[in-house]
């Protein structure tokens, strides 16, 4: 009688191929990087005329993409990431899609003058005491007011001309969206003066989506099938009339 052969089971086969070519290499000593999820990328650069604001575009809700392409440098008060504040001052977030809620325009109205970037910061500062954390806003607050262009919660990296400024805080983003699973898709600018506040959304798309190069369209009857049967999902219906009760007058 022959004898029967039996092939030896190799758990290594049933494992993708990426997991086999990273285990291959790992067992020659080669050390596999590790990603990186830090969250929203924000940046703040101060230049001799005013100040330049970043962010990426990606919103994050826990490990799940969001949205691709929300605004985090919105232009006009929103509930995205790089938050309006007023005219001339706007506040980069990261860790919360909102911002402690509070109105510098009423503290204008009542003092009769244009607000203050370190009126807003103060502010903003008081609400994020008063719930102790519990908020987990990242905060770059920049504009420019009377006494000139300001930036906070970070430092000032240096006084350049707005092309200089602009590519440095288009390079940071760009680092955070391309090393961090927290970030990602598309650059948005924004370049505050003393008298014009612009708006650069979308200012980079690294990731533009590609056409595909092909179409994968189906015509009927490609899939063939043997027999076809509808079920009724009503198995029966009755209708009973409902006599009116008079209404109770007593």
């Amino acid at each position: 009688m022959a004898a029967a052969s039996v092939r030896p089971h190799r758990p290594d086969t049933e494992m993708p191929l990426y997991a086999r070519s990273n285990a291959f290499l790992e067992g020659k000593g080669v050390k596999m990087p590790k990603a990186t999820s830090t969250g929203t990328t924000i940046v703040g650069c101060l230049f001799k005329d005013g100040i330049v604001l970043g962010a990426d575009t990606r919103a994050t809700a826990g490990p799940i993409v969001a949205d691709k392409n929300c605004e985090k440098v919105p232009a006009r008060p929103t509930t995205a990431q790089i938050h309006y504040i007023s005219e001339s001052i706007r506040c980069c977030g990261a860790g919360t899609a909102r911002t402690p809620s509070f109105n510098i325009e009423l503290h204008a109205l009542s003092t009769g003058r244009k607000p203050r970037v370190v009126t807003a910061m103060t502010m903003l500062k008081q609400r994020l005491f008063q719930h102790q954390g519990q908020i987990g806003a990242a905060l770059v607050l920049g504009g420019v007011d009377a006494t000139g262009a300001h930036l906070f919660t970070i430092h000032p990296h240096g006084s350049t001309d707005n092309s200089h400024a602009l590519q440095l805080v288009v390079a940071a983003i760009s680092a955070g969206i391309f090393n961090d699973l927290g970030s990602g898709s598309n650059v948005d600018a924004c370049v505050i003066t003393a008298s014009n506040t612009e708006m650069l959304r979308n200012y980079v798309t690294p990731n533009v989506r590609v056409e595909k190069e092909r179409t994968y369209g189906f015509r009927r009857g490609t899939t063939a099938w043997t027999r076809e049967k509808v079920h009724s999902l009503i198995v029966s219906e009755e209708v009973r009339p409902v006599a009116a009760e008079a209404m109770d007058t007593s």
